[in-house]
């Protein structure tokens, strides 16, 4: 769960920090009091766009700060691990996010900076925010099937992962084909251009690592003749009389005198011994390799050649040897799909022939873990509106396979299409969400989705931002009744103005702006009984709160104790 929210210099928050518990928690407000600012600071932590204009005015960044307890068996510790990052669920997990007035973002998770991405990867295991606008989601259908194989897990999953790897090698031959079809116009100059370069790379036969070893021969032949008489110089001058006759004269002396004096004269005349044996083995090497430079300017005049034509070559198909033989190697591909057109093109049809088989027989499988899925699904949302005031409301789950004429159509997902239908009144016929559903109604459908995917993908932190809107009287309670049990399986969260929802919370913050010094900020206050009895009673009433209205909060929140409690 979310134990802990900090927040500094956020929009009109100057500084809040916010404990929070197990449950259902409700945060109320005047409109425009910073309601929507806890949320957007939520999202920054799991991953949301920030802007330079969200910073406090006059400050130079902005810092939210979350501290989350979760079990071991999370599956965000996993994905922490897969990133590298060490994290204990005794230490729990916290995740900061700065945003800086010039809009630079940097987020750390226990300490560990990470990447907006794997920010935004982690923060889904974490939080479910559900805010107005996601009743859009609803009516678009491509949503309908990605909730449907969410429903109905491992058979759809294994299966639909199958499919697309299948897919994904049909559509590759699909657009080698069409290219290969689309081209035909333009093979022919194409194919004397790939020939051409094909025979004028092929006749260099190149060689890799040739160019470096050429480089340094001719390196060797520039200087031939100062190497010959460098080596020729070294040689005499060790051979003469101040060379090795005066190593060997100095040797002589001191072994005639060694007798006198062994202690220090034995160890001198080793050295000298040494030396001597060195600077011969020396010479007779300089010797050997004067003897061996040769000057051939027939040889220097070849290399000269050969690397100005590798140099040309490397102008026109690429920077070394290994890129300009890959790039022949590339050509001679598609100078060989030119003149074996017809070939390629039967090859590549029956290819796609054969991966279009195997992906229908996939998608047809597919297609029946979906319709055992369905069924399940819109009997499993049909029994949560019910407990929404929708008692009467037919919801189905409509698939349908894509057909291009008498073949099937394929798509990433399969061949089918999915649409969420409802008959809001008995007697009528089932219709598309987008065509018939009401505010209120959109509110409890995507209620009631929520509440069946909450135990499927193990989010701890579920999010309503003013998703009661356009509700009201025994509709508003039975949602309210409907994110009070969900708060069992989840830490659930709602914002809003309904004084309905508001008493069926287990915790109770108020929204509040206040103005200190010419500045406005925002205050987060968690309400002990007496008030939140004057909160409900704002909420009843309006602006002026009466002994009445307290008298009523009191009683709705009487009425919700017994509700919880039953």
């Amino acid at each position: 769960m979310l134990s802990e929210l900090s927040i500094r210099n956020l929009a009109v928050i100057e500084k809040v920090s916010v404990k929070f518990h197990d449950g259902f928690h409700v945060l109320t407000g005047e409109t425009g009091a910073g309601k929507s600012i806890l949320i957007d600071a939520l999202s920054l932590v799991v991953g949301g766009r920030g802007a330079s204009d969200m910073v406090r005015y006059g400050c130079d960044k902005a810092e939210i700060e979350a501290m989350f307890e979760l079990p071991a068996s999370h599956p965000v510790w996993y994905t922490l691990k897969t990133f590298g990052i060490q994290a204990s669920p005794e230490e729990g997990l916290v995740i900061r996010r700065e945003l800086s007035s010039q809009g630079k973002s940097i987020s750390r998770v226990n300490g560990h900076i990470v990447t907006l991405s794997m920010l935004r990867e982690t923060g889904e295991c974490l939080v479910n925010i559900h805010g107005q606008h996601e009743h859009q989601s609803l009516l678009r259908t491509e949503k309908h099937l990605e909730w449907l194989d969410l429903y109905a897990g491992g058979a759809v999953a294994e299966t639909l992962n199958a499919y697309r790897a299948v897919y994904r090698d049909y559509e590759k031959v699909r657009i080698q084909l069409k290219d290969l079809e689309d081209t035909s116009r333009q093979n022919m100059q194409m194919l004397d251009l790939f020939r051409f370069q094909i025979e004028e790379i092929a006749s260099a036969r190149l060689k890799a690592g040739e160019d470096e070893a050429l480089a340094e021969e001719k390196q060797k032949l520039m200087y031939a003749v100062k190497r010959r008489d460098s080596a020729s110089e070294a040689y005499a001058l060790l051979h003469g009389n101040k060379g090795l006759d005066a190593i060997s004269r100095a040797v002589s002396r001191v072994s005639d005198i060694r007798e006198y004096d062994s202690v220090i004269l034995e160890p001198l005349l080793e050295q000298l011994q040494s030396a001597f044996y060195q600077l011969e083995d020396a010479a007779f090497q300089l010797r050997d390799y004067r003897d061996s430079v040769e000057s051939d300017p027939e040889r220097l005049t070849y290399i000269e050649d050969r690397l100005d034509l590798i140099h040309s070559l490397k102008r026109k198909y690429g920077e070394t040897i290994p890129d300009i033989l890959s790039y022949l190697s590339g050509i001679k591909s598609e100078a060989d799909k030119i003149e074996n057109r017809d070939e390629h093109l039967a090859r590549l049809q029956a290819e796609q022939s054969r991966l279009f088989a195997e992906a229908v027989v996939l998608g047809i499988n597919l297609s029946e873990y979906r319709k055992e899925a369905a069924d399940k699904l819109s009997g499993a949302i049909e029994s949560e509106l019910r407990q929404l005031q929708m008692e009467r409301t037919t919801f189905h789950v409509q698939l349908q396979q894509s057909k291009d004429g008498e073949s099937y159509k394929l798509h990433a997902n399969g061949i089918d299409e999915a649409a969420f239908l409802i008959a809001p009144n008995p007697g009528e016929p089932l219709k598309p969400i987008s065509k018939i559903a009401s505010g209120g109604e959109m509110s409890r459908i995507m209620l009631a989705l929520k509440t069946i995917f909450a135990s499927i993908d193990e989010v701890p932190v579920l999010i309503f931002d003013e998703v009661d809107t356009g509700v009201s009287g025994r509709a508003a309670q039975a949602i309210a009744e409907k994110m009070s049990r969900l708060s069992s399986h989840c830490q659930v969260f709602s914002i809003t103005h309904l004084p309905q929802v508001a008493c069926m919370a287990d915790h109770h913050y108020e929204i509040k702006k206040t103005i200190v010094s010419e500045r406005t900020s925002t205050m987060v206050t968690e309400l002990s009984s007496p008030t939140r009895i004057e909160e409900l009673a704002r909420m009843l009433g309006g602006v002026e709160v009466t002994e009445k209205t307290r008298h009523h909060a009191q009683e709705m929140l009487d009425l919700a104790d017994r509700q919880k409690g039953a």
